[in-house]
């Protein structure tokens, strides 16, 4: 049954990724449109599969389904760094430039991932929860930060940093896009030989250590590789806030599985079916009136209120 499942989405993934590359295409506009269209959808499928998947370890590690890798403030804190460059550099800077930006962007926000992670597990019993908290005021912390900065500074650099607040797949940082996708590749085939311990971390930490899982030590470095993934995918096409949280607990219901080999795959397909598809008709239905970012945290922000109550009815 899980097996039809995933050939359902993968269908319909490629089905939606066929019409997204052909539609209105003929013999005169083919080779301007199709390498254009490739990049973009190479984008989309970079993108949902980094948040799907740090999305999917995260909640494992933290064993609630209502939280995902932007609690940790690293969205804030692109913001906050791209704010910074143009608020002391200007738009200009060499630092500025995409390739520099990208390398700058993801080596700081791993960095405070390290740090942050780092001066939490230095005791023993330091929990995860702690983290959270932390994440939260540092989240907040940043976002003053950025918000104070964005007020003083010239309007015409203000347009610059506000292009950077919000996901767009209409400017994608194609020429990160090897970058991003090799990172990918790496971090997946390292990811995937852990799967088999994330069905057992499910069950909590003491459950996991009393069945000989290495649990601390496997949090660690999957906190870091998040860090990574949720820096390439803000990196690639700006924040996305109610993604993660939608698809993941959407794959959650529709595969009413617990093995992560199946979760980590339909998360990613259905991440790619809601990217791909809403940007279908954003680009056809709406005709370019919206953007798919506001579509995404509309759905997802009320499909995380409806979460919310489910929960709060079951306790």
């Amino acid at each position: 049954m899980l097996k039809k499942k995933m050939i359902l989405l993968s269908i319909i993934a490629l089905a939606l990724i066929a019409i997204f590359m052909f539609i209105h295409l003929n013999t005169s506009n083919l080779e301007y449109v199709l390498p254009r269209r490739g990049k973009k959808i190479l984008a989309i499928v970079l993108t949902g599969a980094a948040i799907a998947f740090s999305t999917v370890v995260f909640q494992t590690i933290t064993n609630n389904r209502i939280l995902t890798p932007s609690i940790l403030g690293l969205d804030s804190l692109y913001l906050l760094i791209q704010t910074v460059l143009i608020f002391f550099l200007g738009s200009g800077s060499g630092l500025m430039d995409t390739n520099v930006n990208f390398f700058l962007s993801v080596g700081l926000m791993v960095l405070f991932a390290s740090i942050l992670y780092r001066l939490m597990f230095k005791r023993e019993d330091q929990n995860i929860f702690l983290l959270l908290l932390v994440g939260i005021v540092f989240g907040s912390l940043f976002g003053s930060l950025s918000s104070f900065m964005q007020m003083l500074i010239d309007p015409n650099e203000f347009l610059i940093i506000q292009d950077r607040m919000f996901a767009s797949f209409n400017n994608v940082n194609e020429d990160i896009l090897l970058f991003s996708l090799i990172g990918f590749l790496l971090i997946g085939i390292y990811v995937i030989r852990f799967t088999k311990f994330f069905d057992v971390m499910a069950l909590g930490r003491d459950e996991a250590i009393n069945l000989g899982i290495h649990y601390d030590k496997i949090v660690k470095r999957m906190l870091i590789l998040i860090a990574v993934l949720v820096s390439i995918s803000t990196a690639l096409v700006g924040p996305i806030m109610f993604l993660g949280l939608l698809v993941v607990n959407l794959a959650r219901e529709f595969l009413k599985t617990y093995r992560h080999t199946y979760l980590l795959m339909g998360s990613t397909l259905i991440s790619v079916i809601a990217l791909v598809g809403g940007l279908l008709i954003v680009e056809r239905v709406f005709t370019f009136e919206t953007t798919l970012s506001v579509i995404i945290n509309f759905v997802g922000g009320t499909y995380f209120i409806y979460l919310l109550l489910k929960e709060s009815k079951a306790w």
